[in-house]
């Protein structure tokens, strides 16, 4: 089952058809994947009794130029709801956090990767291709924008090399069909914007590197467990990959952001988000 998207409410979510119209069709794939996390999080909180933090469509519409935001915004530094709440006070972490405190108290619910992981281990993926279905979203916390580059970077030190080639290019490859692997192009995209996708120039020549690559199957096996990852009725939990976690991601011992590695100021940013400096 599959979350069913309103596409009035997707589009005034945007602020409007006009817009959306002035939108690359990346930067409308990007808001229509974050727009369904953000719904999937709020059906999932609705089954289990929780009061969803999800507007209506004239809710939506009201905050057309009134938002202090932009979409590229990580999900830690706006009120969740699409814009429609205010912030909350964060949970403090360890004094050497580790990737479970990060996955408990900054990246949770996420409802959208623990599913697409989950997938992956029922399916019979390899380890790395479990992991980078597990990491290959969070970093929307942080920022939203070119989301598996970042991806990619904020966990390349500590995870193996093909799951963060696999978290760098499957938002690539999520434009491109491959029957051949159980990925068709995503009806949702031509019902939300009546188009089919025109990638920009350096998402088609990342595509045309990734597919000759020896390695093109493991950010294509995300795509595919990505693709599916939008039940709102799936039970999940973080407790399948804690093992996973243990083998394959080296847990610097100083904790995440204190390694003085090239990414650890991307750690204590989402350990920090409220830091004025």
């Amino acid at each position: 089952m599959n979350l069913d998207i309103d596409r009035r409410a997707f589009v005034a979510s945007l602020g409007g058809a006009a817009v959306i119209k002035l939108m690359d069709h990346e930067g409308r794939a990007d808001a229509l994947e974050d727009y369904s996390i953000e719904k999937l999080d709020a059906a999932v909180a609705q089954a289990q009794g929780q009061q969803p933090a999800f507007p209506t469509v004239a809710e939506l519409e009201a905050q057309i130029e009134t938002r202090h935001s932009r979409r590229g915004v990580g999900s830690l530094f706006v009120g969740q709801g699409l814009g429609n709440e205010n912030v909350k006070r964060l949970e403090a972490l360890p004094e050497k956090p580790t990737l479970l405190d990060f996955f408990q108290k900054r990246f949770m619910p996420a409802n959208h990767v623990l599913q697409s992981a989950t997938r992956a281990l029922k399916t019979g993926m390899s380890e790395e291709i479990i992991l980078a279905c597990l990491l290959h979203d969070v970093v929307q916390n942080l920022i939203k924008v070119d989301h598996g580059w970042w991806g990619a970077q904020l966990f390349e030190p500590y995870i193996p090399v093909k799951s963060t080639f696999a978290i760098r290019y499957h938002q690539t490859l999520r434009f491109y069909a491959d029957q051949a692997a159980g990925y068709e192009y995503p009806d949702l995209y031509k019902r939300m914007f009546g188009v089919d996708y025109v990638p920009p120039k350096y998402i088609e020549a990342t595509y045309k590197m990734v597919r000759k690559h020896k390695w093109y199957m493991e950010p294509r096996l995300v795509t595919v467990n990505d693709l599916y990852a939008f039940d709102p009725n799936a039970v999940v939990s973080i407790e399948p990959f804690i093992d996973i976690i243990g083998r394959h991601f080296k847990q610097p011992k100083e904790g995440l952001g204190y390694d003085n590695g090239p990414v650890a100021h991307m750690w204590r940013t989402i350990q920090f988000p409220d830091s004025p400096l």
